[in-house]
C-alpha cells in the first residue's frame, strides 16, 4: 500500500510512541509484506528467523522488535510488538470504513458495464466498460475489474485477507489494506471469492476463467488465460503463470509458484513449486506419467504379498 502523503521515519514514531534507528528525515512511502516490498516500503518483522531477510529485502523502514545495527540507507522502528504496530500504520493511512449504500465512496462504475441491483461496490472500486456483474454479487473496497468481465451470482470480489498471528489469547488478525485487479475478460464464476492483499494486490491475468466455488487468496497472481475448474483452493502468496490449468478441487498452499502451461489434474495436491509445460497428478502431485506408474504398482503389492505368502 502506497501512502497518499509520504511521512518522515521521525513523525511516524512520534505517532506510534516507538524509539528509531535512523535519520529523523528519513521517508516511509508505503508499507508492505515481504513478499511484495519496494523501495520506500515499511515492513515488520517480529521473528530471528526472518530479521537478516526482512534488513536485506528491499524495504527501507523496518518495524522489529530487537535493536539491531541499521542497514545503511534504511531506517528502523523498534516496536514490542511489531504486528500490532503494522496494523496501526496500516489503518492510520487507510481507516476502516462501513459502507451502508450499494455504492461506496468513489467507487466508479462504466456507463457500458451492467451492475445488478442487488450487487454491493465498495469504496475506490472500478468495472470498466462490458463487463457484467450478476446479482448478490459483492465486491469490496479497493477492486479493479477489467473490460468484459463477468462475475457469476454471489461470488465475492476483495473480501479481507486471511491472514492471522496467533497469540495466547486467540488469534490477531491482520488489517487488510490491499487490493484486488481482474484483467479484461476475466469469468469467474458463482460463489467464488478473491481475497484482498493484504497490503499489496491479489491479480487474475486477462482471459482466465474460473469456475464456481474458487478461492483465491491473498497477494496471489494469476496469470493471463488459466482456467481453474470447481472448488479449486489457493491460498495466499502464490504465483502462478500464464495458460495454467487446474482442474476440480486442486489444492495449492501458499509460497508456491506454478509455471507457465502446467495441468493439475483433479483432486491433487500440490506441495512444491512445479514447473510449467508438463501434467502433474497426486497429493502431494508429481508428473502424472510417473504417479499413475506408481499407483499400478501399488496395486499389484497384494499379489506379491500373496505369492511370496
Amino acid at each position: 500500500m502506497r501512502f497518499n502523503s509520504p511521512i518522515t521515519l521521525g513523525e511516524l514514531a512520534k505517532k506510534l510512541g516507538l524509539s528509531y534507528v535512523g535519520a529523523s528525515e528519513h521517508v516511509v512511502s508505503g508499507l508492505n509484506e515481504i513478499h511484495r516490498v519496494e523501495e520506500g516500503d515499511l515492513v515488520f518483522v517480529d521473528h530471528p528467523k526472518y530479521y537478516e531477510k526482512a534488513l536485506s529485502s528491499a524495504a527501507t523502514t523496518i518495524l522489529i522488535n530487537k535493536d539491531v545495527e541499521c542497514p545503511e540507507g534504511k531506517g528502523l522502528l523498534i516496536s514490542e510488538d511489531p504486528f500490532a504496530d503494522y496494523n496501526a500504520i496500516a489503518r492510520m493511512f487507510l481507516p476502516p470504513v462501513f459502507e451502508g449504500s450499494k455504492r461506496g465512496e468513489n467507487a466508479w462504475v462504466s456507463p457500458e458495464a451492467q451492475v445488478h441491483s442487488t450487487a454491493v461496490i465498495g469504496a475506490r472500486s472500478r468495472i470498466g466498460a462490458g463487463s457484467v456483474i450478476k446479482a448478490g454479487v459483492v465486491i469490496g473496497d479497493d477492486v479493479v475489474i477489467g473490460e468484459g468481465c463477468t462475475i457469476h451470482p454471489n461470488a465475492v470480489i476483495g473480501g479481507d485477507a486471511f491472514y492471522y498471528k496467533k497469540r495466547p489469547t486467540g488469534y490477531d488478525k491482520m488489517y487488510t489494506c490491499g487490493g484486488v485487479e481482474i484483467g479484461d475478460d476475466v469469468e469467474i464464476g458463482a460463489l467464488s471469492s478473491v481475497d484482498r492483499g493484504v497490503s499489496a494486490t491479489t491479480r487474475i491475468g486477462a482471459g482466465s476463467k474460473l469456475d464456481n466455488l474458487v478461492h483465491i487468496g491473498h497477494d496471489t497472481l494469476v496469470g493471463e488465460h488459466c482456467l481453474f475448474a470447481a472448488q479449486v483452493g489457493i491460498a495466499g502468496c502464490v504465483q502462478i503463470g500464464n495458460h495454467v490449468i487446474l482442474w476440480g478441487q486442486v489444492g495449492v498452499p501458499s509460497d508456491i509458484t506454478i509455471g507457465d502451461g502446467a495441468v493439475v489434474l483433479g483432486q491433487s495436491g500440490v506441495s512444491k513449486d512445479i514447473e510449467g509445460g508438463k501434467t502433474y497428478f497426486g497429493s502431494p502431485a508429481s508428473e502424472a506419467r510417473e504417479k499413475f506408474k506408481e499407483l499400478a504398482l501399488i496395486r499389484k503389492i497384494p499379489q506379491i504379498i500373496e505369492k511370496l505368502g
